[in-house]
């Protein structure tokens, strides 16, 4: 589950907020405190993938929040509330650690369109990490670059949508690991739905990377349970 925690005193905003963003599919945790925050955000050891907050607030103001919590993590995103008269905020949040900025009032869909694309950046950093700051993915012949979201086979580069990357990367990363269409659905659009997606995905995907699209050596199909990718 994607976390957000969301630090906000304004209940009528904070409310619109977090309806927002569980409907888009995202868990919040809420609080009207930027004390409160960052004592939560310690006793959860900052487990969140973004944080949300409000420029002006009791107990610690979202800018003494945000400067803290960038000292605390360089993984977690970071967005800023601000008003659309407070100039020099976004330019404060910025420099304190902020990730983006979002100014009051705000729609529902600029705020899930913001909070998605930077949810997308975060996770991206986390993987680079994970794979101990490697910008490459490297399998056989495959070389995946996480930086510049590109793939090549044998130095031939390969070009891939957005989603067949995303995919190439979760197989990459989970080598010789039976991954269901459920898990392929979750991890590429954060949904469940139609896993017909993914079959024609895989499909496209076939076509790209394998010598012989009809028997392929790569993407392997596990009947009766999803794909798994090998060397």
């Amino acid at each position: 589950m994607k976390k957000i925690i969301v630090a906000e005193d304004e209940l009528a905003i904070r409310e619109f907020v977090v309806i927002n963003l569980e409907r888009a599919g995202y868990e919040v945790t809420e609080c009207d405190d930027g004390l409160k925050a960052w004592q939560i955000l310690e006793e959860k050891n900052f487990e969140f993938e973004i944080a949300i907050l409000d420029v002006m607030m009791p107990g610690m103001d979202g800018m003494e929040l945000c400067k803290k919590l960038r000292k605390a993590s360089k993984t977690i995103g970071i967005i800023i509330l601000t008003a659309k008269s407070q100039e020099m905020d976004k330019i404060s949040g910025l420099m304190h650690g902020a990730d983006d900025y979002v100014i009051k009032p705000f729609s529902p869909s600029e705020l899930i369109a913001r909070v998605d694309a930077l949810y997308r950046r975060v996770a991206m950093n986390v993987k680079i990490i994970e794979n101990n700051f490697k910008e490459n993915i490297e399998s056989g012949e495959f070389s995946l670059n996480l930086i510049k979201r590109s793939l090549k086979k044998k130095d031939k580069k390969i070009d891939l949508t957005k989603v067949e990357f995303q995919i190439m990367e979760y197989f990459l990363s989970n080598r010789n690991k039976i991954l269901t269409r459920e898990e392929i659905l979750n991890h590429v659009w954060n949904q469940n739905g139609d896993e017909k997606m993914v079959d024609v995905n895989i499909r496209r995907l076939r076509v790209k990377i394998e010598d012989n699209p009809s028997h392929p050596r790569h993407i392997i199909t596990i009947w009766g349970s999803g794909y798994k990718w090998e060397n």
